[in-house]
Formats: structure tokens, C-alpha cells, sequence
């Protein structure tokens, strides 16, 4: 009865300090007495973390069948363990405090929920939509690297006592065509509302991890800097927003707040398949991207923040008169942070292959819980707010789409309509008039490790 008082006057007194402060979350306290010296002990915990949910023995299969799915990320056996061993009338605070610790990183690494209806795809994802018509060519359509070589746009050889592999240079035309995709999709999302950001390259990790991406192991696709305090090569600007963000409390009527960046990424990519070779998966490359922040009053607006962010996709990559398809994403394609997660494809003609260009998620509270992202409604209650963020514009790959879409039987490309105001002046791009030719002198690759 003692124990359940002091746990009512916690937790009141708490609310009253937050209200007061405005910016301090709410914790969630309970009360251990131990039968030793009936020691009583208050453990604040993380707000929006389901222990409740995640600690019944009755939900385990459901989420080792999640996990498993999802690359095998978190262990369920390890959270029910500790909090097991936190029942224990016999231990002291410096013991319980480790455990709530240890217990709220394993439950911090469990991949968030996905939506219900994902559970009826299996391993295939559902194509939605099917946008523009498919091109027809009276010759064979080549690939961009064969295309820039002709036109002197663009170099993938001899870069081994440069970059390594997986690099690229984009020259003349081609290097105006990627400013020009910049300019057109930013343009696009000012005009929708977005606020651009410009972001920084380097993050700690546990921003990067706040965000649920992993940065060790084998799975990781992360470049750490070498000789620095755990600092990493930013993969995506979700990244450096989310860190943004980080510990920001909103009022219901900043909510949605619609962010977009220009930014370069960087991942440790590897791949032996052909059809992935050239700049279709490199090691570092423009984005534009959005990210979004919302309420979650009745459960559906991150749904209609995710929604309207597809729709900007589909317009956007419809306008540059390319093929793709709109996917809705199996459960095992989905990464740690997602709720529901959707793809759009477009046809790369000299590959003959379909080719993820963007990708949208609803995150739900994962990532906010993580980073502390919150918000009062009306009533005053904090409550964790919801991240949505999807890809506008991955200059690589839509160079890809645009330029095998658009060649002519000369080897020219023409450039799409909407781009022309960004071009220069340039509608097709041509040989140059006079051709630079080159002979490369191989060389030795850079003998050290790239970490």
C-alpha cells in the first residue's frame, strides 16, 4: 500500500515539474522495495517504450517472428530475461539501475510493429500502379556508362588510385543534368510547403542509431571515421534532420512540419550483381530528401503525411516522363524504424530491369522515441510525435531512368520539358564538338583499408 502512495506522489509531482518546465519528458516511474531493508527506489523510463507489450511472455512469438523478418535485429528472450530478473525483491538500487539500463537498450534494439496488413504479401510486394507507358525502341537501347562514354559526360574507369571502385564522375552535360534534378525537385517541395534544410555530413553514432540504423556489425553499411569519437559518414540526411530534431518538444500547431535537404550520402555498398554495377549502387551520392514530423491525436495522420509524400514522388518522377512501378513493401524488406514502407521502380531500358529510385516510410514513434521528438496537445499531455521521410530525388539512379529513357538511335539523350528552365539552354545533349580524348595510365590501387 506504501509503495503504491509513493508511486502515485512520483508520478503527480513529475507531471506538475514538466508542466512548469514545458520542455522536460515525462518519464514513466515505478517503485521497487526490496525485503532486505525495504529500500524504495524510483526508475524513470524512456518515454514510448511498450514494456508492457514487449515484456508479456504472450506477445514473444509474435515479435521474435518480427524480428526474424526484419534482418534478425533484437532479441525478445534477452528483454524478457532482464525484466525477469528485475522482479527480484533482493536487489539493491546500483543493481536495478544497471538492469534498467540493460534492459531498455535490448528493447530499444526491437524493430518497430508493421502494419497488419503486410502479414498477407509473404516475400513478394504489391504493385500498386503502373506509371507512363513502358518505351519502345527501333534499336537496342544502351546503358548510361555506354551512352556517356560516347557523349563525354560521365567516367567510371580507371579510378582505382583515386576512389576505389564504386565512384564516379559526372562531366558537361550530365553534371548539369544532376543541378538541374536538385533545382527542379527543391523547387517542387518549397512549392508544397517543405522548409529546406542544409545539413552536415558527419554524425555521431548514436544519432545515426537513434535514427534505427545499425553502425556495427556485419550488416552495416556505415563508414566510420577513422581516429575520431565514433563518428560516421552520414547515409541519408533522415540522419542529420533526425539529429536536428533530437530532444524538441512541439506544440499541436507546429505539427505537421515538413523538412527537405540536399545532401551527400555515403554507404558501404556491395553488390557483385551486373545490373547494380556503374552508379546504380555507389559509395556516395547525392538525395534530396523529405522528412516530416507529426501529431498522433487519432492514430492517422503520419498515414496522411506518408501518403501526400508518395504522391509528391509519383508527380515528381511522372514528370520526368519515365516508366515506373509504385510497390507496397513486403514485411521483410522493411528496415528497423518502418511501420509500412513503400518503393517506386522506374525502367532502365539498357539494363532491361526495373530500378528502386525512391523509398517513402511511415516510422510511427520508433525513431522519436529514440530521439526524444515530442509534442503537448491540447490537453497539455507530451506525447511522442510521429517521422515520416521519403526519397525526392536520387540523383544516380534517375540518371539512370532519364538518360537510357530518353536516348535516340544517334546516342544523343533528350532532356524532359520540366528540366529545361534548370539546363542551361540545353534540350539534347550532343558530342561534344571537340572530343578530349584521353589514354588512362593504369596504376596501382591505394594499398591501405578504407575504414
Amino acid at each position: 500500500m506504501y509503495g503504491r502512495m509513493m508511486y502515485k506522489t512520483c508520478v503527480k509531482n513529475i507531471l506538475q515539474f514538466s508542466r512548469i518546465r514545458k520542455k522536460i519528458p515525462i518519464p514513466v516511474v515505478r517503485v521497487i522495495c526490496t525485503d532486505t531493508n525495504n529500500e524504495r527506489k524510483t526508475v524513470t523510463r524512456r518515454l514510448g517504450l511498450d514494456y508492457e507489450y514487449l515484456c508479456n511472455p504472450k506477445n514473444s512469438s509474435v515479435i521474435e517472428e518480427l524480428i526474424q523478418k526484419r534482418k534478425g535485429v533484437g532479441d525478445i528472450w534477452k528483454v524478457l530475461e532482464l525484466n525477469k530478473k528485475l522482479q527480484s525483491q533482493n536487489l539493491t538500487t546500483q543493481e536495478s539501475t544497471a538492469l534498467e539500463a540493460e534492459l531498455e537498450k535490448a528493447a530499444l534494439m526491437i524493430p518497430n510493429k508493421a502494419s497488419p496488413h503486410l502479414s498477407e504479401y509473404g516475400e513478394t510486394p504489391k504493385v500498386i500502379e503502373y506509371v507512363n507507358s513502358k518505351p519502345e525502341f527501333s534499336f537496342k537501347p544502351l546503358e548510361i556508362h555506354e551512352l556517356g562514354k560516347e557523349l563525354d559526360i560521365i567516367r567510371l574507369e580507371n579510378l582505382g588510385n583515386l576512389t576505389g571502385p564504386r565512384s564516379y564522375y559526372l562531366k558537361g552535360a550530365l553534371a548539369d543534368l544532376e543541378q538541374a534534378l536538385i533545382r527542379y525537385t527543391v523547387s517542387s517541395l518549397l512549392k508544397k510547403g517543405f522548409v529546406l534544410v542544409s545539413v552536415p555530413d558527419l554524425l555521431y553514432s548514436h544519432i545515426i542509431e537513434g535514427c534505427g540504423m545499425n553502425t556495427r556489425g556485419q550488416r552495416t553499411q556505415v563508414y566510420h571515421i577513422a581516429d575520431s569519437e565514433d563518428v560516421c559518414l552520414s547515409g541519408t540526411a533522415e540522419m542529420a534532420i533526425g539529429g536536428y530534431l533530437r530532444n524538441k518538444e512541439f506544440s499541436l500547431e507546429e505539427l505537421p512540419l515538413k523538412l527537405a535537404a540536399v545532401s551527400r550520402c555515403y554507404r558501404a555498398e556491395t553488390s557483385s550483381l551486373r545490373e547494380e554495377k556503374g552508379i546504380y549502387r555507389v559509395h556516395g551520392f547525392t538525395k534530396v530528401e523529405m522528412f516530416g514530423v507529426t501529431a498522433a491525436e487519432n492514430g492517422e495522420e503520419s498515414h496522411q503525411l506518408y501518403s501526400e509524400m508518395t504522391q509528391i514522388q509519383k508527380e515528381l518522377f511522372s514528370s520526368l516522363d519515365i516508366h515506373f512501378q509504385i510497390l507496397d513493401m513486403p514485411l521483410h524488406e522493411l528496415g528497423a524504424p518502418a511501420y509500412t514502407k513503400t518503393d517506386m521502380e522506374a525502367w532502365m531500358p539498357g539494363r532491361g530491369v526495373y530500378g528502386e529510385i525512391s523509398s517513402a516510410s511511415n516510422c510511427t514513434d520508433y525513431q522519436s522515441c529514440r530521439l526524444n521528438i515530442s509534442y503537448r496537445n491540447q490537453e497539455g499531455v507530451q506525447k511522442l510525435a510521429h517521422t515520416v521521410n521519403g526519397t525526392a530525388c536520387a540523383i544516380p539512379r534517375s540518371l539512370i531512368a532519364i538518360c537510357e529513357t530518353h536516348q535516340t538511335k544517334e546516342g544523343y539523350i533528350r532532356i524532359p520539358p520540366v528540366l529545361h528552365t534548370y539546363m542551361s539552354g540545353i534540350e539534347t545533349v550532343m558530342p561534344p564538338v571537340n572530343l578530349c580524348q584521353m589514354n588512362w595510365i593504369k596504376q596501382k590501387t591505394y594499398p591501405g583499408k578504407i575504414r
